[in-house]
């Protein structure tokens, strides 16, 4: 592959990987899913690519912090929704105490989300 090309993928792999961003954080899942499937098919193509140029070398490096960037997004994302699921997963009512001072078990289920309706 020249130089030209690799450098014109490269610049398009970078967009692609910023665009997937910002569609991620507006809840656009369509184009999101189109993004990733573009970033695929230019990592494919990119493949082939052995010895980047010194001037692309930046680009990559671009490229690399970029995704980092993504991939923080999407497993502080991911944290955050686990944290919701244990959050309505707990119970909601108070621990009572006998007259012996024991916890006593509440016939109330207590969950915000018990899977019934």
């Amino acid at each position: 592959m020249d130089r030209a090309t690799a450098h014109n993928l490269l610049v398009q792999l970078r967009e692609t990987i910023r665009d997937e961003r910002e569609h991620a954080k507006a809840l656009d899942i369509d184009a999101m899913m189109t993004d990733v499937q573009r970033k695929e098919t230019l990592i494919r193509a990119l493949s082939s690519v052995t010895n980047l140029h010194p001037d692309d070398q930046e680009i990559a490096r671009e490229i690399r912090h970029e995704n980092r960037k993504n991939a923080f997004l999407f497993r502080s994302t991911l944290h955050w929704i686990q944290e919701t699921m244990e959050f309505f997963g707990r119970k909601t009512v108070p621990v009572t105490y006998g007259h012996n001072g024991l916890s006593q078990n509440n016939l109330i289920n207590g969950r915000l989300l018990s899977g019934r309706i």
